[in-house]
């Protein structure tokens, strides 16, 4: 006769802590490899694009300060183009999406997958750019040279004496105290009639 074995199957498999914390680090690894390499990927089409503007950053203004024109890494490369907008790739890796932050929100003023379509949209946003900073300038200037012809005038005729703050001050505390000896002498009178 047969022995009788117990429906018991020896367990081979021995769970260790370590095992499992190499085999998440691994894991870990391989999708920091994978997200890493996806940055490379959008820094990489950023490049692209920056390279296709770098005539246009030539002719900037030097003293126009207002242009960033930097690629900076992080969790979504961006060519930021001054302080309110930048260039993204999108989440295709093809597309190209120029992003721009206003009092009402941030908007997509153009997505596209063609390279040339973003530089030009790129450069005529520079140019208006610089345009609204000259009219700003002029708009300065024009302001601080009615300043100057206004003081000039003023400086024609003869100026006011101005009084001390001292004498306003004394001023106000007599006109007070007069005020309040006044309703003093109003309550006493109507509060004891003769």
């Amino acid at each position: 006769m047969s022995e009788v074995q117990d429906n018991v199957v020896p367990h081979t498999r021995v769970r260790s802590l370590r095992e499992a914390i190499r085999k998440v680090q691994l894991g870990e690894v391989e999708r920091s490899d994978v997200v890493v390499e996806l940055q490379d990927t959008e820094r990489a089409r950023l490049e692209l694009l920056a390279e296709e503007m770098k005539d246009v950053f030539k002719e900037i203004p030097e003293d126009d300060d207002q242009f960033s024109l930097q690629i900076v890494a992080g969790s979504t490369p961006r060519f930021w183009i001054d302080v309110t907008s930048h260039v993204v790739v999108g989440a295709d890796r093809k597309t190209y999406r120029f992003l721009k932050d206003t009092r009402l929100g941030r908007v997509v003023v153009l997505e596209t997958a063609e390279i040339d379509d973003m530089a030009d949209c790129l450069t005529e946003y520079i140019a208006e750019r610089i345009l609204e900073r000259e009219k700003a300038l002029e708009g300065d200037w024009l302001n601080n040279r009615l300043r100057q012809v206004a003081v000039e005038g003023m400086s024609a005729k003869k100026p006011r004496k101005a009084w001390h703050p001292f004498l306003v001050f004394i001023l106000a505390f007599a006109i007070g105290l007069l005020a309040g000896i006044g309703s003093l002498v109003a309550y006493a009178w109507f509060a004891n009639p003769l």
